[in-house]
């Protein structure tokens, strides 16, 4: 067996909080799981509110169930009663009685905090996870936002509008805006052809972020992984659109060196910064 190279001696650097109210994924390539590898890799601490669990490879998602809310509620009870928190990411919440008790709480505790809401509402694999009570339940957070992150499909379902040309991204997003998000972020990667760009738009006015579509089966967890790593960048200080910037290329690395883990899309790699994964 060959000798492992010696690890890089560490850097000091402050200690950063991050939390991620999301949903667990037994494969770890999406969800809370996802989340924690992008705070590590960011060199953030990562804190987790679970609000759901579910049964999953990398094939399809077998079953899943929401935690009673009253749980969600004490985990979040206890995280911010000890522990100071630099930017909140929102995944999965799984039903409408945790979205509704998340948007209370955040709404009293820490509505000055940095948080980055990823509405995720179908799995890579196709499984929907979000009825439409849950999905107007989402719509009430939407407001206490940084900034949302919907993929192609889900900025239509959230808008009500079809998205073909970059210019529908721009309607999509005002859509969506008029509905309280204060920035959108409606992501490329769903979309056709060589790129897969992002739109953001907000009150400072709009901005694409440009990129390179990789050619890989594995983008399982992408869209929770950017959402995270954008939570991070701005624990970090970073402003919104050099932490979205830094979140697309981390991501596209990411993918470049994704890992074939079973039979269906597995994840990218969340720790390429630090070493290569050979599938």
């Amino acid at each position: 067996m060959p000798d492992l190279p010696l690890p890089t001696p560490p850097q000091s650097r402050p200690l950063v909080c991050t939390l991620t109210i999301a949903t667990s994924d037994s494969g770890a390539g999406a969800g809370v799981q996802a989340d924690l590898k992008t705070f590590a890799a960011l060199q953030v601490y990562g804190l987790s509110v679970l609000s759901g669990v579910t049964a999953q490879n990398t094939l399809a998602v077998t079953a899943s169930a929401c935690l009673p809310p009253d749980l969600v509620t004490a985990q979040l009870q206890a995280v911010f009663e000890d522990m100071k928190i630099a930017a909140i990411k929102i995944g999965l919440l799984g039903d409408a009685a945790n979205t509704g008790r998340v948007a209370s709480f955040l709404a009293d505790i820490c509505p000055a905090t940095p948080l980055v809401l990823d509405p995720v509402m179908v799995s890579t694999s196709g499984h929907t996870f979000l009825a439409p009570a849950a999905i107007s339940a989402l719509k009430e957070i939407m407001p206490l936002a940084t900034v949302i992150t919907p993929n192609l499909p889900e900025a239509e379902a959230l808008s009500g509008l079809a998205i073909r040309r970059p210019e529908d991204r721009r309607a999509a997003a005002e859509r969506l805006r008029e509905a309280g998000a204060r920035r959108v972020l409606i992501k490329g990667g769903h979309g056709q052809g060589p790129e897969a760009d992002d739109y953001l738009l907000g009150p400072e006015g709009e901005t694409w972020f440009k990129g390179p579509r990789v050619e890989t089966l594995n983008t399982h967890g992408t869209g929770c992984t950017l959402s995270a790593a954008i939570c991070a960048n701005l624990a970090l200080g970073l402003e919104l659109p050099q932490a979205i910037g830094q979140a697309k290329s981390y991501v596209t690395q990411g993918l470049r060196q994704s890992l074939r883990l079973g039979r269906g899309p597995g994840p990218l790699n969340h720790f390429h910064p630090y070493y290569h994964l050979e599938s």
